[in-house]
Order: structure tokens, then sequence, then C-alpha cells
């Protein structure tokens, strides 16, 4: 690696991670506010226990996003977070069953690459567990 990328890379390491954490605090955010209505969501998929569900999904989604995010226990937030995607993406995103869903079943499969490479590579020097 040239010495350019590996004084920055921290950085690159950083804005990955933040950018990875983002769309899971905000999701995990946004559900304790719309308790209700993603409780029906859920329930219109048939799911069994949809409020220990919601409770368990938004405690992935924000307590492991800010994990995430600090770097704190990063690789356990990242085997979480890709736990958890492999999930949403057969309940709600079925593409073999509905085409329609290709870009967020894509999409899901491009974040659970970027837990991958936390959970394998670690959340770098600015983090909290500084790995």
């Amino acid at each position: 690696m040239n010495q350019t990328m590996n004084r920055y890379q921290p950085w690159g390491l950083l804005a990955g991670r933040l950018m990875l954490a983002y769309i899971f605090i905000l999701s995990g955010y946004d559900k304790i506010g719309g308790f209700a209505g993603t409780a029906k969501f859920m329930a219109s998929k048939n799911m069994p226990m949809v409020e220990v569900l919601l409770v368990a999904t938004i405690v992935v989604e924000l307590i492991g996003g800010l994990m995430l995010a600090v770097g704190w226990k990063a690789r356990w937030a990242a085997w979480a977070i890709f736990l958890f995607v492999i999930a949403v993406n057969f309940i709600f995103h079925p593409v073999w069953t509905d085409p329609g869903q290709a870009i967020s079943f894509n999409k899901n499969l491009a974040i659970m690459g970027g837990m991958l490479y936390v959970a394998f590579m670690g959340p770098g020097r600015l983090s909290l567990d500084k790995a």
C-alpha cells in the first residue's frame, strides 16, 4: 500500500463504518416513533410475536448501528446486522416471488458485504476498539 493510501486508511474505514451504520441508526430510530405502523406492516407478512420481534429489530438496528458507528465491539455488531439483514431479505424482499424487490434485495447484499468486511477486518484505528 502506498504512503498516501496508508495515511488516509483510518479515515476511509471510519467513513465506511459511518455510512454503513447510518441507515440502521435512522431506521431503528424511526421504528420507535412508528412502532404501531411497523408492527402492523410486520403482521401483514404473517410474522409471529410481532411486538417482540420489532423490539429486537430496534435493538439490532439502533444499538448495533451505534456500536458500528463508534467502533465499539464493531465486529459483533457487524455480525449481528449481517444476520439480521439475511432475515430481512428473506421475509421482506423475496425476489424469487416478487421481482420488484430486486433493488432492495441487492442493496441489502451490498450492505451484507460491508458488514462482512467490518467483521473480518475490524473497525480500524479510529474506533473505540482501535483494531
